[in-house]
């Protein structure tokens, strides 16, 4: 037996299964610091457990600092942070004849973050903050042809294949977005001056169209943000499940692989 599983044998049976908790590092890299993963871990454990029809849930700190070792202090700091995040809520109500903080988790916010913002986990500082408590967290801009100005973009509209790819992409995945839009433009932009093809962009929709168009949780990232970002080339070498892809119409297509190796969970 390895050194990791004896000592975690041995703090099972000191403390408990119970009193072991993991948190994943998604987490981590979305929140920018351990302390505010962990927070974020035990807040999504107990989003659904709440009898309230609001979603609200309440734990004292006492109770926080018990199950997860945190201090009152680190408690509202982390809970801060997600509120600026936007994927938590909180509300002073009564609990017990006494005025207790009550939390509530943004569960579609936080899955359409943790999507959209961790794709690129090299565009992020994440730093250990257990004592400091600073907030660290940097976002690098992926993007920089967002210096260019919506009339610069629509100039060169006729001799680029804006319209092609996204009527393709509307096509495949059964979804009304226009090419017109400067977001839209600026991504299918930027991976044609990466050096990738047309054809490149079809393949990334028919990749990424057989793993997620019949899974309800992800085909709502069959967008233009999802799949033409700077994650393009690795949509692009992924082998598709069901051989040559027919834009997800493929006997395979409602099959999600556990991993999610297109989203690094």
């Amino acid at each position: 037996m390895s050194n990791y599983k004896a000592i975690r044998e041995l703090t099972k049976k000191l403390s408990g299964q119970e009193n072991v908790f993991t948190v994943p590092r998604i987490y981590v890299q979305y929140t920018g610091d351990l302390t505010t993963a962990i927070l974020l871990n035990q807040i999504v454990f107990y989003s659904d457990k709440s009898k309230r029809k609001d979603g609200f849930f309440y734990k004292t700190y006492e109770e926080w600092e018990q199950e997860i070792c945190l201090s009152k202090r680190q408690v509202r700091y982390s809970t801060d942070k997600l509120k600026e995040l936007g994927i938590v809520e909180t509300k002073i109500k009564k609990a017990n004849g006494a005025p207790t903080v009550h939390y509530k988790l943004d569960y579609d916010k936080l899955v359409d973050s943790i999507v959209t913002k961790c794709h690129f986990p090299s565009e992020q500082n994440v730093t250990n903050e257990n004592d400091k408590m600073s907030l660290s967290l940097t976002e690098s801009t992926t993007e920089n042809t967002t210096k260019n100005t919506t009339r610069d973009i629509v100039a060169d509209a006729p001799a680029l294949p804006f319209e092609e790819i996204v009527s393709y992409l509307n096509q495949q995945a059964n979804t009304e977005y226009r090419y017109s839009t400067k977001k839209t433009q600026s991504l299918i932009l930027a991976r044609l001056k990466d050096g990738f093809t047309t054809e490149d962009f079809k393949t990334v929709i028919n990749v990424k169209c057989e793993e997620w168009l019949h899974d309800k949780l992800m085909n709502k990232f069959l967008r233009p943000e999802t799949l033409f970002g700077t994650k393009f080339e690795s949509y692009l070498n992924q082998k598709p499940k069901g051989g040559p892809s027919n834009g997800g119409t493929s006997q395979n297509s409602g099959q999600v692989s556990n991993d999610r190796s297109g989203l690094d969970w």
